[in-house]
């Protein structure tokens, strides 16, 4: 019952993902737009806060040549805009902007368009269309956060596992706590190395720029890191105040929390969560999200570590059982609640990216719970077989905190006396100078022999939980994918607010004409007809007559009407004008959607004149 029910909430489960990544929702001068007058500025508004770089603004000219700007910064303190001012003196023709912000989830995203003073005009400016950040960069940075992510559940998963759980002897747990904290140290400081040329779209060079350093610590990712980094130097100093202990103290426990709370609010504070809708719940259920996957998938690594000699008591399986229990239960809740906020509807399982890695991760989820409810099975058999001896160092007097701050080697003394062995033997068994090897793995943790049963128990479920870790191993991959996709409600806003501010589905359309036979000047060349928004209703249209030699061109006359056949709509005269340059109508009515037909007539002169036809797509 616990099963199907877990799969059927992580069916919407997610790992710290919300609706983020931020969509231009509209800009001024709007893409396309023909102004008369040069703009003294160009603002930007976004769906969401967006945080500014450098180069957030690149204005370049006709001739491609880089326009001087101001400082971008936001308008009037609102952290969803960005603004940069132009020269008082900035031309005609057509201008080309390329913008890059970061959006709050700490992901940055790029666009460019266009606008026209006095007229559209050729332009030799070109911007980069590849992917937003640079290729090694990416890569770089995905392994950095898929350490961190491995390396905080080996981590916390094992402390909580001391703690929670109880195992007589933690010696073979502390390479776990070293082996976690030092790669999640070492993976802290490449994310932190990285954010500069990950946010500017640099390469792998820029990354020990000492002025990227700064301005990355200056901004809220980098505020993150660095706060992760103090959280780690204060989990050292307390895993060497451990160190010789077999439990850890009741203030140490509670310090040992705060920690890792902390350490899971760097995740929040500075991804997904952060963004969107219901930021405080949000950022509480990724802290529960995060901490509940560390306490499982690092739990796990710590029963597989004990459970290779075979001596791990039967009563530690038992309380891991139930403490993996929980944890999927959180796991499945905050997972609820995060693919609500980041799917938005259920098509978008099937219709992004999202949602598509979502269902990929969902079925290593279902395999990790058929893995774990067959850890449980063998735990309980483990346990009802009676043999395990260790389990009554819980009938002892001992008291948490006695036994916390106990050496080892008392407390063996206590433990050997409750299983009928000698202090002197106990202790010896425990003594560095001569301390016997590992127990083989048919004896139990008093070097007593296994039962058959206990014996093939054991092997049994030593091989189920190394299941779990390797699928665990595929799960983490799968995370680290998740937060950096553009969740699905996400994605449609991103389509809305291009839609809303034509971008990019303004239609450009090139027709070529020739009546060169005629010999008329001006009788060949190109017209092009830019069709904004290109949707349904009303459209603005500009056209742009060009000689064969790929300069401006003037004509007697220019035509354009649209027709639809299929309706029998048309022709609808676009009525466009001379406007000194270039011609143009500020309201073409389109009523339907479809494949209309764009039919361009060129007067080269009184006698000489030729249509052409073109198909255009109108969309609703």
């Amino acid at each position: 019952m616990l099963l199907g029910t877990t799969v059927l909430l992580l069916l919407l489960g997610g790992a710290g993902q919300a609706s983020a990544h931020a969509a231009l929702r509209g800009a001024d001068p709007a893409d396309g737009a023909v102004l008369k007058t040069a703009p003294r500025s160009i603002t930007l508004t976004f769906t969401e806060s967006v945080g500014l770089i450098d180069d957030t603004f690149r204005v370049f000219d006709p001739g491609n040549g880089r326009v001087e700007t101001g400082q971008a910064q936001h308008v009037d303190g609102r952290s969803d805009t960005a603004r940069v001012t132009l020269p008082a003196k900035l031309g005609t023709g057509t201008f080309t902007v390329a913008w890059r912000v970061v959006s709050a989830d700490s992901h940055p995203i790029a666009g460019a368009f266009t606008f026209s003073v006095g007229a559209p005009s050729a332009t030799l400016a070109t911007v980069p269309s590849g992917p937003v950040e640079d290729p090694a960069v990416a890569g770089l940075h995905k392994l950095g956060r898929y350490l961190a992510y491995g390396a905080a559940a080996l981590l916390i998963g094992t402390a909580a596992f001391v703690a929670l759980c109880r195992p007589p002897d933690v010696r073979a747990l502390r390479g776990l706590l070293v082996a976690g904290w030092w790669t999640f140290t070492a993976s802290t400081v490449l994310l932190l190395l990285l954010r500069a040329p990950y946010e500017t779209g640099a390469g792998p060079a820029q990354a020990l720029d000492p002025s990227g350093l700064a301005r990355t610590l200056a901004g809220r990712p980098g505020i993150a890191l660095a706060a992760r980094l103090l959280l780690l130097a204060a989990a050292a100093a307390l895993l060497l105040r451990q160190r010789g202990r077999v439990r850890p103290t009741r203030a140490t426990a509670v310090t040992g929390t705060a920690l890792a709370v902390g350490l899971a609010l760097t995740w929040a504070a500075a991804e997904h969560a952060s963004a969107g809708i219901q930021v405080p719940a949000a950022m509480a259920s990724s802290v529960l999200h995060v901490l509940a996957m560390a306490v499982w998938l690092g739990g796990l690594t710590a029963l597989l570590t004990l459970l290779r000699p075979g001596t791990l008591p039967a009563a530690v399986a038992a309380r891991f059982s139930r403490l993996a229990t929980l944890s999927v239960t959180v796991l499945a809740v905050t997972g609820v609640y995060q693919a609500w906020r980041g799917l938005g509807t259920l098509d978008a399982l099937t219709e992004t990216t999202y949602g598509r890695t979502l269902l990929a991760k969902l079925a290593a989820v279902g395999l990790l719970l058929l893995a774990g409810a067959w850890s449980r099975q063998w735990t309980g058999r483990l346990v009802r077989t009676g043999t395990d001896h260790t389990q009554v160092t819980d009938e002892t007097d001992v008291t948490d905190e006695e036994e916390a701050e106990m050496p080892e080697n008392q407390l063996v003394v206590k433990v050997a006396a409750a299983v009928g062995v000698s202090a002197k033997e106990g202790v010896a068994a425990r003594t560095p100078e001569d301390a016997p090897s590992p127990p083989v793995e048919n004896r139990s943790a008093d070097g007593t022999p296994l039962t058959p049963a206990e014996h093939a128990h054991r092997r049994a479920l030593r091989r189920s939980v190394l299941a779990e870790v390797v699928v665990s191993v595929v799960v983490l991959g799968l995370t680290t994918v998740l937060t950096g996709t553009l969740p699905g409600r996400a994605q449609a806003e991103a389509a809305t607010a291009e839609q809303s501010v034509g971008l990019p589905v303004a239609s450009v359309t090139t027709v070529p004409f020739d009546m060169s036979s005629a010999g008329a000047p001006g009788a060949r060349g190109t017209v092009q007809i830019t069709l904004d928004p290109g949707r349904v209703g009303e459209n603005s249209v500009q056209a742009v007559v060009y000689g064969p030699d790929g300069g401006f061109a003037t004509v007697p006359e220019l035509r354009l009407s649209f027709s639809l056949p299929g309706q029998d709509i048309g022709p609808l005269d676009a009525k466009i004008t001379d406007r000194s340059g270039y011609w143009a109508a500020d309201a073409v009515s389109l009523p339907l959607p479809g494949t209309w037909e764009m039919s361009v007539t060129v007067r080269a002169s009184e006698i000489d004149q030729v249509t052409e036809t073109k198909t255009v797509r109108i969309t609703r």
